[in-house]
Order: C-alpha cells, then sequence, then structure tokens
C-alpha cells in the first residue's frame, strides 16, 4: 500500500486513462439527459414514454457490457503479457458476438414494440409514443454492438482519448440533431418522441463509420478476416467463464432496475416522470466512478497479465480507497445540483416535489454505487472474479430491494418515496459484503494461457 501511494506512475497512469473515460461515460448519459430535457420542455408524456422506451436500449446493453467488458478484462492481461495475436483474436470474437446481439434486438424492436412497452406502462398513451420510438431506433441497435466493441479496444492498447473523442462527438451530433429532429427546426418537420430516435440512428451511423476508419490506423486493432472467420476453442472457454457471469450480473441489474422503473410508472405518470429525471441524474453522476473504475481494472489487469501479482494487489489497494473518495465527491455533486434539476424541468407539483425528494434520497445511494462499481467492475474483474457481481445482486437486488418494492408498492400501498428507497437499497446494503470479499483477494489471479499455434 506505501509502495503504491508513492508510484508516480500508477497515478500518472490512472488520471490519463480516467479522465477520457469518465468524460465518454458524461458524454454517454447525456444523450439520454438531452432526451428527458427536450422531450421534457415538449411535454411530460414523451419524456417519459421515451425513458421507458430506452429502457430496451438498456437491456440490449447489459449484452453489450457482458461482451466488451470480457474483451477488456482479458484483452488487458494479454495487452499485458504482450501477446498481439490472441488479443486480435479476441477482438475478433466479441465482433461475432456483439453483431449478433444487435440482430436480435433489431427485429424485436421493429416487429413486437408494443408488446415491449407494455412491460413498462399500462398507460396507453406511453405505449403508443414509446413503440413508436422504437420502431426508428431498432436500426441504431443493429449496429451499436459493433462500434462498442471497437471503443472498448481502443482503451486497452492506449488510445483511451481516440475513444472518448468518437463517443463525445455522436453524442454531440446526436443532442443537435435532438434540436433539429424533436422541434422542426431548420424547416424540418417536428416529430418529437420520433426526431429523438432518428438522431440517435444517425448518431450511431456517425459513431461506427468514424470507429472504423479508426481502427485501420496504425498501432489500432482492425477487423481482420482471418480471425473473423476463425474459432479459438481454449480462447472462447475463457472468454465465456469471464462473459457469463458479467451477463448474468447485468441482466439482474439491467431488470431489477428495469423493475424499478416499472413499479414507479405504475404508480402514475408524476412518480414516472419524477423517477426518469432522477435516472438522468444518477447516471451523469456516476460518471467519474465509472472512469476509475474502467481505467483502473485496466491497469490492474495489465500488471496480472505480466505476473506481477503482488504489484496488481497494491494497485487494487489504492483503488478501493479511491472508491470511499469518490462516493463523497458524487453525493456532494446530487445535493449541489438538485436545485437547479427541479427548476428547470416542466412538471407538476406534485412531480417536482417527488423529484427533490428522490434526488436526496439518491445523494445516500449514489456514494455507496460509487464504492461498488469501482471494488466489483474495477478491481475483481480485473482479475477475472467476475461471479461475486453476480451473486451480490441476486442477494441484495433480487433478494431483498425487488420484493420490498413490489410489496411497497401493490400490496402495502406504500407512499412512492418510501417505495422510491427501497429500490436504492441494494447498493447500500451491499457494501460490507462487497469489502469483505475484496479483503480474500480471490481476484489477484493472471488469466492468460500460453498460444499453442
Amino acid at each position: 500500500m506505501k509502495r503504491t501511494a508513492r508510484d508516480p506512475v500508477f497515478l500518472k497512469n490512472l488520471i490519463k486513462l480516467t479522465l477520457p473515460i469518465a468524460f465518454q461515460s458524461m458524454m454517454l448519459a447525456a444523450v439520454a439527459a438531452g432526451d428527458a430535457i427536450m422531450l421534457g420542455r415538449l411535454d411530460q408524456d414523451s419524456m417519459t414514454a421515451v425513458s421507458l422506451a430506452a429502457l430496451i436500449q438498456f437491456v440490449q446493453n447489459s449484452f453489450f457490457a457482458a461482451v466488451t467488458g470480457t474483451l477488456v478484462i482479458l484483452g488487458a492481461q494479454y495487452r499485458g503479457k504482450g501477446d498481439e495475436r490472441t488479443l486480435d483474436d479476441l477482438f475478433a470474437m466479441s465482433l461475432r458476438i456483439a453483431g449478433i446481439i444487435g440482430v436480435v434486438f433489431f427485429l424485436a424492436c421493429t416487429f413486437i414494440p408494443h408488446l415491449l412497452m407494455c412491460l413498462f406502462t399500462n398507460d396507453p398513451l406511453l405505449r403508443e409514443i414509446g413503440a413508436g420510438y422504437l420502431k426508428i431506433a431498432a436500426w441504431s441497435y443493429l449496429i451499436a454492438g459493433i462500434s462498442q466493441c471497437c471503443l472498448a479496444s481502443m482503451k486497452i492498447i492506449d488510445h483511451a482519448s481516440r475513444s472518448a473523442w468518437i463517443s463525445s462527438g455522436a453524442v454531440v451530433i446526436n443532442i443537435l440533431l435532438n434540436a433539429v429532429f424533436i422541434f422542426g427546426l431548420f424547416g424540418f418537420p417536428a416529430l418529437g418522441a420520433k426526431g429523438a430516435a432518428c438522431a440517435t440512428v444517425a448518431a450511431r451511423v456517425i459513431e461506427l463509420v468514424w470507429s472504423l476508419v479508426s481502427s485501420y490506423q496504425k498501432t489500432f486493432l482492425r477487423p481482420r478476416l482471418k480471425a473473423l472467420l476463425s474459432h479459438k476453442r481454449a480462447l472462447f472457454r475463457d472468454f465465456l467463464k469471464c462473459a457469463l457471469p458479467i451477463l448474468g450480473a447485468w441482466l439482474l441489474w439491467g431488470i431489477g432496475l428495469t423493475v424499478y422503473t416499472s413499479i414507479m410508472g405504475h404508480l402514475g405518470r408524476e412518480a414516472a416522470a419524477a423517477n426518469s429525471i432522477s435516472a438522468v441524474v444518477r447516471d451523469l453522476m456516476c460518471c467519474l466512478c465509472n472512469g476509475i473504475s474502467a481505467a483502473g481494472g485496466i491497469l490492474v489487469g495489465n500488471e496480472l497479465g505480466k505476473g506481477k501479482l503482488d504489484l496488481g494487489r497494491e494497485y487494487g489497494d489504492r483503488l478501493a480507497v479511491l472508491s470511499f473518495v469518490s462516493g463523497g465527491i458524487t453525493t456532494a455533486l446530487v445535493l449541489a445540483v438538485t436545485p437547479f434539476v427541479t427548476r428547470f424541468m416542466k412538471l407538476t407539483d406534485e412531480a417536482r416535489s417527488y423529484l427533490v425528494w428522490m434526488l436526496v434520497i439518491m445523494s445516500v445511494y449514489i456514494a455507496a454505487r460509487a464504492v461498488n462499481t469501482i471494488v466489483i467492475n474495477g478491481i475483481f474483474a480485473a482479475g477475472g472474479d467476475t461471479a461475486f457481481d453476480m451473486y451480490s445482486l441476486s442477494v441484495v437486488m433480487w433478494g431483498v430491494a425487488v420484493p420490498l418494492s413490489l410489496l411497497g408498492a401493490f400490496v402495502f400501498h406504500w407512499p412512492v418515496l418510501v417505495v422510491f428507497s427501497c429500490t436504492c437499497l441494494d447498493e447500500i446494503v451491499k457494501i460490507p459484503w462487497v469489502m469483505a470479499h475484496y479483503k480474500r483477494y480471490k481476484w489477484v489471479k493472471d488469466l492468460t494461457r500460453e498460444r499453442t499455434d
């Protein structure tokens, strides 16, 4: 621990990676914020419907996160080892899997959008608006996985800044086109919620083209036909060993958040609207811990892949301390922005009152989430300890928070804010378990294998 605290290389590399990744995370969250703000200025129903419909994308991103997360975990270790050929194989494998996922979600959103919206709300108007959004946004879901794999590969090979530029550029374009298509600027028709979907598709196309062009530059990973057509069984088993627990965790977490949103959506339009805005604030405020988690995980993984297990463990100790610092910062930020958020959005008095107290409750939740994100998704994942997240979510989210929220909303009919508090319990309850598991140091592992071809 003392050695790491004085290690200028670790701190320099952590900051170098954290800043672009955190900025990229913030810009991605800004898309949802842009949709919410612009549609919120248009009308409350459009904003709420699109927020609910976007949960489909969230579920899809859970699958993509398993693919890109595994690419980063294994890729960081093989990068540290210096095995570039295996890194190429991992990249190709990720592209194949992400492409299949994109096709599945494209077909679902194109042919059964109304059925999907029924999962999130019983309001006919919200279902109709959301289904119209999904039919158009489906085209972006078709191609998103390819660009996500390209962007993830850039973080591994010291091009995190390029990844951030591409994502950020696509976000800026998305937000600008949101304004054009939603409100009908420059002679375009005002499309409302469908305009937000059109902007998303256009931005995703630009992001994909930019990612692919960048990938063919020197020192970047690029799609290689030979690797795309080959199948490495041993590597695929390693990939699945990491990816399946990540997928399980993301689905448990993603579906859990979807259940939370569905519960709030069934408590009335005011509760749904306030919850939608609080979710946007939550995602924006998690950018710092997301950046530290991803950057720290890469640095720890590099050392573990080199076989320097003691140094990797020391880096993990430093990140664990930073997780609590990050939590305190995000709590302060949520409380600071609460007055501005509640005054800016066009809401009913009841919805505004809900939002104020939801953000106060979230200020506690967000600190716990920062700690858990950095320790679980950064430190544990770096050594391939991806199963813990899935197990902990099964217990604290699905064993405690989800049942309690359902009972509170539909059986005991608790007040809206009490139900919302129940949806925030999982991250807080999980911290003691997370830190106890951390101290066992089971995550300190070298995951690489020698090539046999």
